[in-house]
C-alpha cells in the first residue's frame, strides 16, 4: 500500500506541481504542533491560529491558479467562438472536424483542471481528518463552516467547483451545435433531459460528480458491497490493465451471490414447520435458520485468505459443499433427524463464498466499472432475498418418489440442490482465472547505496530513539509520520496480516460504524427469521402468505436505493441521513411492540415495513461511511473491510437467530416482545455512539 502523500505526488500533473497542495509540509506541520503542545511550548489557539492560517494559504494558492488557468480556457473559447461565426456563414466540413476538435481539446484541458481540483480537495481532507485525530479538537467543523458561508469563500472553488460551469457549458453547447442535426434547430436548453453524448463532456460530467459527491442509483446502490474504490482518480489519460478482468467470470460471481441469498431465505417461512415435523419447537428455526451464519463466520476468513492465491479453486468447493448441505437439508425429514438438519444447514454456511465474490470485483474488475459490478452484486443480494421466500411460497406440493419425500418441507432443500449442481458445471466450463498479480520489483542496489550515501542509514538508527511509542503509531489512513522523508516504514502501509492488526487499525468512528452495521442486521434478521411463527401465532397465516410478505419487504429493496441514490442523498449529508435512519429503526421496533391487548395485522405489517426499508437505507450511508473513514490499508488482503462488515453482519445473525431461539423458552406469548428488547437497547446505543462520532464523519 503507497503512503498517501507518495500516491499523491506521483499523480500530479507535473507542469502544475507548484500549485498542489503541499501535504508533505502540512503533515510535518501537525507533527510539529503536536510536539510543542505536548511540550508546552506552545498554546493551543496559537496553533488553531496558525494552521489555520496555513490552509488559507494553501487553499488561496490553488484558487488563484484556477482562475488563472479558467481565464485561459475562456480565452480559448473565445477565439473558437469567433472561428465558429465565420464558420457558420461559409461552412466547410474539414474546418468544421478541426474545430470541432479544437473544442475536445479545451474539454480535454478543463478535464486535467477538474482532475487537478479534485486531487487538491481529497489532500485537504486528509490533513483536516489528520489535524482532528492528533488534537481531538473538532477544527474540520470550524474550519469548513467559517470559510464555506463566507462572502469571499474561496473554499467553495475547491469543494463546490465555482466557475467550472460556465466553461462546462460553453464547451457543451458548442460541440452540441457543431453535430450534424438532421435539420433540428434546438440546442441543449431546449431539450434538457436529453443529455448530450460526447467521451468527453461524459468524462466531464463524471469529474464534477466526483468533486460534488453527487450519487446516482448505482453509485448508492454498489456502496452497499463496501468494495473499496481507489481513493484517488487516475488521469484520464493512464492505461488501465483489464487483464483479470473476465465478463463471463463476473456474471459466475453474481450468479453464485445470488443462489446463496436464496438458499439463506427460502427455507424462512417453512423452517418452524420442519422444525415441528422433526419434534422440536417451532422456535428452534432460529437454530435452523442461524446454523447457515455460524459457519459463515468462520468460511468467511478462509474463503477470504483462499482467494489470495486462487478464485476457480473455491468457488468449485463452495458449489460442491452447498449441495451437500442441501441434500441433507433434503433428508433430515426422511431420516426424521434433526441434527442431519442443522447439518445441512453448517454445510451451507461453511460454502458462503461472498468473501471471493467481493474480492474478485475488487482486485479483478477494472475501475470504469467497479461501481457498476458493486451495485450487481448489491443487487443480485437484493433480488436473491425476495426470490428464496417467493420460491419457498410456490413449493406447495406434497409427493413421494421411491422413499423420498418432496414437500414444502423438503422441496427447497432439493430445489437448491438441483441448482448448486448446475452452477457448478457452468462455472467449469465459463469461469477463467485471472492472471496474477506481478510480484513487487526490489529495489535496485544503485538505489540502496544512494540512500546510504545520503545519511538514511544514520537516521533511521537515530530516529526510533527520539520518538515516543504514541508519535510511532500510523495515522488511520496509513500515513505514518515517523518520516524524515516521505517515505514512510513500508510495514506500515500494507494490508492488515491478521484480525489482531486488522482490529487495531479501526478508529472510534470505524468502530461505530460497524456497531450501526451489527445493529441494523440484527433489526432484519429478528424481523426475517421470527416471522413465520409470529404471523402463525398471532394471525394464523399460511406458507404461502409468509412467503408472499417476506418477498415483498425483499421487492422494496431496490426502489427504495433508487430514490435514496437519486434524490436523498443529493439533498442531505450522509451523516444526516445515517441518523435520521436510525432513529426510523428505532421507532419501528418501538412500534412492532404488543403493549395492547390486540395486536393487528396492520400494526405488524406498518412496523416491520418501517423497520425494513429505513434498514435498508441506513445500510447504504453506513457502508458509505464505513469505507470514507476506513484504513487504506483494510482496501485489500485477506482481513479486508468487506470481510470485517461481514463479520460484523454474520456475527449479528447468529446472535439474532440465538435469541429467538432462547427467547422460545418463554413461550410464543412472549417471543415478540423479548427478541425486540435487544433490537431496541443496540438501536438506541448505536444512536448515542453516533451522536458522539458525529463530527468525525466527513
Amino acid at each position: 500500500m503507497v503512503e498517501f502523500g507518495k500516491k499523491l505526488k506521483e499523480r500530479q500533473i507535473q507542469e502544475w506541481q507548484g500549485y498542489y497542495i503541499n501535504y508533505k509540509l502540512m503533515k510535518k506541520k501537525v507533527k510539529q504542533f503536536t510536539q510543542q503542545l505536548g511540550a508546552g511550548a506552545q498554546d493551543r489557539r496559537h496553533v488553531l491560529k496558525e494552521f489555520s492560517r496555513m490552509l488559507d494559504n494553501q487553499i488561496e494558492k490553488i484558487v488563484l491558479f484556477l482562475l488563472e488557468q479558467q481565464g485561459l480556457l475562456a480565452s480559448r473559447l473565445a477565439k473558437l467562438g469567433e472561428q465558429q461565426a465565420e464558420l457558420l456563414r461559409e461552412p466547410e466540413i474539414a474546418q468544421m472536424s478541426e474545430l470541432r476538435e479544437a473544442y475536445r481539446d479545451v474539454g480535454r484541458d478543463l478535464l486535467k483542471l477538474l482532475y487537478f481540483v479534485e486531487m487538491n480537495a481529497i489532500g485537504l481532507r486528509k490533513i483536516l481528518k489528520k489535524f482532528d485525530k492528533r488534537f481531538g479538537y473538532r477544527f474540520t467543523d470550524y474550519y469548513v463552516t467559517s470559510r464555506a458561508n463566507h462572502p469571499y469563500s474561496q473554499l467553495q472553488q475547491v469543494f463546490k467547483h465555482v466557475g467550472f460551469g460556465a466553461v462546462v457549458g460553453a464547451v457543451t453547447r458548442n460541440l452540441a451545435d457543431l453535430q450534424d442535426r438532421q435539420g433540428s434547430y434546438l440546442s441543449i436548453y431546449d431539450q434538457p433531459s436529453i443529455a448530450f453524448q460526447d467521451p468527453v463532456i461524459d468524462s466531464i460530467r463524471a469529474a464534477v460528480d466526483r468533486l460534488t459527491h453527487s450519487t446516482n442509483f448505482l453509485h448508492f446502490l454498489g456502496q452497499h458491497a463496501l468494495i473499496m474504490q481507489d481513493e484517488l482518480p487516475m488521469p484520464s489519460d493512464e492505461p488501465v490493465d483489464e487483464q483479470r478482468y473476465h465478463f463471463a467470470s463476473l456474471m459466475l460471481n453474481l450468479a453464485n451471490t445470488f443462489l446463496y441469498m436464496v438458499n439463506t431465505y427460502i427455507i424462512v417461512p417453512t423452517a418452524d414447520n420442519y422444525s415441528l415435523s422433526l419434534g422440536a419447537a417451532a422456535t428452534v428455526c432460529g437454530i435452523v435458520i442461524g446454523a447457515m451464519a455460524v459457519a459463515q463466520v468462520f468460511s468467511s476468513v478462509y474463503f477470504s485468505a483462499w482467494s489470495n492465491r486462487s478464485y476457480f479453486r473455491p468457488l468449485v468447493f463452495s458449489s460442491i459443499v452447498l449441495f451437500l448441505g442441501n441434500v441433507l437439508y433434503a433428508l433430515a425429514y426422511d431420516l426424521d433427524s434433526i441434527a442431519v438438519l442443522l447439518i445441512g444447514r453448517l454445510l451451507c454456511g461453511f460454502g458462503s463464498a461472498r468473501a471471493v465474490n467481493r474480492r474478485y470485483i475488487s482486485d479483478c474488475v477494472p475501475n470504469r466499472i467497479r461501481m457498476q459490478a458493486s451495485a450487481g452484486f448489491v443487487s443480485a443480494s437484493a433480488l436473491g432475498m425476495a426470490c428464496g421466500p417467493a420460491l419457498a411460497g410456490l413449493l406447495q406440493t406434497n409427493f413421494k418418489i421411491s422413499k423420498l419425500t418432496f414437500n414444502e418441507d423438503t422441496l427447497p432443500g432439493w430445489v437448491m440442490a438441483v441448482a448448486w449442481l448446475f452452477y457448478l458445471v457452468w462455472l467449469w466450463i465459463s469461469f477463467v482465472e485471472p492472471a496474477p498479480l506481478p510480484e513487487a520489483k526490489p529495489v535496485p542496489q544503485e538505489e540502496d547505496a544512494a540512500r546510504l550515501e545520503n545519511g538514511e542509514l544514520e537516521k533511521a538508527l537515530v530516529q526510533p530513539l527520539l520518538l515516543s511509542s504514541k508519535e510511532k503509531d500510523e495515522d488511520e489512513d496509513g500515513d505514518d509520520d515517523v518520516d524524515g522523508s516521505e517515505e514512510a516504514n513500508e510495514e506500515s502501509h500494507l494490508a492488515a496480516a491478521s484480525i489482531g492488526s486488522a482490529y487495531r487499525l479501526l478508529t472510534p468512528s470505524v468502530k461505530v460504524q460497524l456497531l450501526i452495521y451489527f445493529m441494523l442486521k440484527y433489526a432484519m434478521e429478528i424481523l426475517l427469521s421470527e416471522s413465520s411463527v409470529i404471523t402463525t401465532y398471532y394471525f394464523n397465516w399460511s406458507t404461502s402468505t409468509v412467503a408472499i410478505f417476506l418477498a415483498c419487504l425483499g421487492l422494496t429493496v431496490l426502489p427504495v436505493n433508487i430514490v435514496i441514490g437519486s434524490y436523498i442523498s443529493n439533498m442531505f449529508e450522509d451523516r444526516q441521513i445515517l441518523l435520521a435512519s436510525e432513529i426510523m429503526v428505532c421507532i419501528g421496533i418501538v412500534l412492532s411492540f404488543h403493549v395492547t391487548h390486540t395486536y393487528s395485522i396492520p400494526q405488524y405489517v406498518f412496523s416491520a415495513l418501517i423497520t425494513f426499508v429505513s434498514a435498508e437505507v441506513l445500510e447504504g450511508v453506513n457502508l458509505s461511511l464505513l469505507s470514507r473513514v476506513m484504513s487504506s490499508r483494510l482496501a485489500r488482503g485477506t482481513y479486508n473491510g468487506g470481510l470485517l462488515s461481514t463479520e460484523a453482519g454474520t456475527l449479528a445473525r447468529v446472535v439474532a437467530d440465538a435469541t429467538i431461539t432462547l427467547a422460545g423458552y418463554f413461550g410464543q406469548k412472549h417471543l415478540l416482545n423479548i427478541t425486540l428488547l435487544p433490537s431496541l437497547v443496540i438501536c438506541v446505543v448505536s444512536i448515542m455512539a453516533t451522536c458522539f462520532t458525529y463530527n468525525t464523519l466527513y
